[in-house]
């Protein structure tokens, strides 16, 4: 059973009543899901990821002054619940998995995702913060948030990027792209820089699937899911199988043609979405029409 469904099924036989029995007073105040670190909060996870920080678990979480007053109480009652659940056992936690759930200061769970007490106000605010950092505050689910702060500030950052922050970080990726995947793999190839050349075409297969989630306007997860969270995204999801291609071929001809056939896909959706009208299939060409067509377009 995945993680998210296990913690909301665990929630609603233990968590509600917990809340609702023994802190009537504050309940209203709690919001309660799982989100954060690790696969699960993303769906991720399968049957390799129960080794470690898996098993019957849920986040409440409380404002500052709530949680100063209530916090430590509230965690005994939710240490006090059965361990095991529908044939799973209690989870687990690693060392660097310890404070993911229970029973969370609000507040502090987004600042310590983000380092940032509040939602980014200005572009230079959005630009510090990692994206993947954004991707783990806005993933999993909230099961409960009578209060709604929790759910607003999810909100204002699903809401996603300011236009201009989203267009320099497209034009930033479109250049990444073509430099290490159009350009550099070719010439470290032809220079025998083995090397050189698989480090360009990592970093070519990074910032291609980097430029799908900028595109469906997503926030892009840590590395070693990007690939596995293409396949949900409603735009150009093909390219993750185009990418997998690569690792299939040792040849520096069909890697080339490859290469390629994921930026013709690319520039196509620019296309479509009105961000550039420019044909040229190399994605150097699109960074200034990017950030000059993509204001006019949606601006309209």
């Amino acid at each position: 059973m995945k993680g998210l469904e296990l913690s909301k099924k665990y929630y609603a036989k233990y968590g509600g009543k917990m809340l609702k029995e023994q802190f009537p007073e504050i309940a209203d105040q709690a919001a309660v899901g799982l989100v954060g670190y690790g696969s699960e909060c993303f769906g991720f996870d399968d049957e390799i990821s129960t080794d470690h920080d898996y098993g019957p678990s849920f986040c409440i979480w409380l404002p500052r002054e709530t949680y100063i007053q209530y916090g430590k109480k509230m965690q005994d009652a939710y240490d006090a619940l059965p361990k095991e659940f529908m044939g799973f056992a209690g989870r687990v936690e690693e060392a660097q998995g310890k404070g993911r759930v229970g029973v969370l200061c609000l507040e502090d769970f987004y600042y310590g995702i983000l380092g940032i007490k509040s939602v980014p106000k200005t572009a230079e605010e959005w630009l510090m913060i990692p994206e993947t950092a954004l991707a783990t505050a806005t993933n999993g689910e909230v099961f409960e948030d009578l209060c709604g702060q929790f759910t607003k500030l999810r909100a204002e950052l699903l809401a996603y990027y300011p236009v201009e922050v989203w267009l320099k970080k497209l034009a930033q990726s479109l250049a990444e792209t073509a430099q290490s995947g159009q350009y550099n793999y070719a010439r470290a190839m032809k220079r025998g820089e083995r090397i050189a050349a698989e480090l360009s075409l990592a970093k070519f297969v990074e910032e291609a699937m980097h430029l799908v989630y900028l595109l469906n306007k997503r926030y892009a997860p840590f590395y070693k899911w990007m690939h596995r969270g293409l396949k949900e995204l409603p735009v150009g999801a093909e390219i993750g199988d185009m990418l997998a291609l690569l690792y299939q071929t040792q040849a520096e001809a069909d890697r080339t043609l490859i290469i390629e056939a994921v930026c013709n896909v690319l520039v196509q959706i620019l296309n479509e979405m009105g961000l550039s009208r420019e044909q040229d299939n190399f994605l150097q060409s699109h960074v200034g029409e990017v950030l000059k067509e993509g204001v006019d377009a949606l601006s309209l």
